[in-house]
């Protein structure tokens, strides 16, 4: 059995044992749609059936990037958006963390603040860029803050959802052992709230990466966002697909630290891992 792998609650049940090498063909078998619709692409562009003129074969996206980085507009571009992504992501999270866990706990402080922040959840994100501008100017405070208002959101709906989802039964149990405060924090609301936490982060991560674009429209001369505007206004379709998956890329590496980083954190939990 040392080459097979099963879930607690699978064992329970009697199920099958699953190999492990299944788990890296499982990550190959999440390439293959993105492979597969590029080398069709690819195809078609070589076959003539297409010219390629508005969207770019894989081969000319490729060597875009590879000119990208060995000039290296590349990695400035990529390091100045991630930075700014960092920053945002950092004070959305903590605004957003702090205020859902005021909301959560008090009734009163969520009836306060709760219907004002629906409300301004509901605001298109270009809406703040001109109001950003004229608060903070064109450079950095204002990029950082239309990331920032992106990130706050799902972060502070993750921890105000948590937080009242929790059984108050399990609160009570606490109280029967006479726990502490902190105790009854630490032992049971913590666990309690921390999957529905991990998932705002990633929300709000998948969000700060799309305001980013739309901060960097705000008149930036680094950025992938100002490479994707580049693009557009000298007719690059191949710098524009090139910026678009350099976004999708990054986004998905960082989604996965963050998933890495707290999958030792939700280990406690029973839950039946499908293999299939």
């Amino acid at each position: 059995m040392s080459d097979f792998a099963l879930s607690p609650a699978g064992r329970r049940l009697g199920l099958p044992a699953w190999p492990k090498g299944l788990k890296a063909s499982h990550a190959l078998l999440g390439l293959a749609l993105p492979v597969g619709a590029a080398l069709l692409w690819e195809a078609l562009v070589r076959l003539g059936v297409s010219d390629g003129r508005l969207v770019a074969p894989p081969s000319r996206i490729a060597e875009t990037l590879v000119a990208l980085w060995k000039s290296g507009d590349l990695a400035l571009h990529l390091w100045t958006t991630g930075w700014r992504v960092a920053i945002g992501f950092a004070i959305g999270v903590l605004a957003g963390t702090g205020l859902g866990a005021l909301a959560g706990a008090s009734t009163l402080a969520r009836r306060l603040i709760d219907p004002t922040l629906q409300g301004l959840r509901s605001v298109p994100s270009l809406s703040w860029v001109p109001l950003f501008i004229l608060w903070l100017g064109i450079f950095e405070p204002s990029k950082v803050a239309l990331i920032a208002v992106g990130v706050f959101f799902p972060v502070y709906l993750g921890v105000l959802g948590a937080i009242a989802s929790v059984d108050r039964k399990v609160i009570e149990v606490g109280r029967i052992f006479r726990l502490s405060r902190f105790a009854l924090v630490r032992r049971i609301l913590l666990p309690a709230i921390l999957p529905s936490y991990v998932l705002a982060l990633r929300a709000g991560l998948g969000l700060g990466w799309m305001f980013v674009v739309a901060a960097e429209f705000m008149g930036a001369s680094e950025g992938l966002g100002y490479l994707l505007v580049d693009g557009q206004q000298l007719g690059k379709p191949d710098q524009i697909v090139a910026c678009i998956l350099v976004f999708a890329l990054v986004g998905k590496i960082t989604d996965g630290l963050i998933v890495a980083a707290t999958a030792p954190l939700l280990r406690w939990q029973d839950v039946e891992r499908r293999e299939d």
